[in-house]
């Protein structure tokens, strides 16, 4: 294993590219780094990107069938594999109730979290994907 590993992005199938593309770039103030395709497999994807450089891989196939998407965390967690992603947000109550807005499904009102100090939240996004949301105190 390398002395250094970071992660570097997360990949994220959708059915519809362009949409989950706009949603995710409104919804977290992300940009497009770059968009392409790879022929040999007919995959679309376009690279978002945050101003503290997280990137989030949203990936298209022609074809693509979605699965059963599990309708909380505590569902996700009886699934192997991809169960949610989170975001930091400032302001929890504002955020959640701005991607509802836009719309997010809701999943989990803002509560405490498991972690000592931070608060949470969960929505599915438009396609039904899971996303954290959390909150952390500010930085004194």
């Amino acid at each position: 294993m390398p002395e250094h590993a970071r992660l570097d992005h997360v990949g994220l199938n959708v059915a519809d590219l362009a949409a989950a593309s706009s949603w995710y770039q409104a919804a977290f103030t992300m940009r497009v780094d770059f968009a392409g395709r790879v022929d040999p497999i007919a995959l679309d994807f376009v690279m978002l990107i945050d101003a503290d450089g997280r990137r989030l891989e949203l990936l298209h196939r022609e074809g693509s069938t979605s699965r059963p998407r599990a309708a909380d965390p505590a569902e996700a967690a009886l699934r192997e594999g991809f169960g949610h992603m989170a975001f930091d947000v400032s302001g929890l109550d504002d955020a959640f109730a701005r991607l509802l807005g836009m719309g997010a499904r809701e999943v989990m009102s803002a509560r405490p979290s498991p972690e000592p100090g931070i608060r949470m939240a969960f929505v599915a996004d438009p396609e039904g994907n899971l996303v954290e949301l959390l909150e952390r105190p500010a930085a004194e």
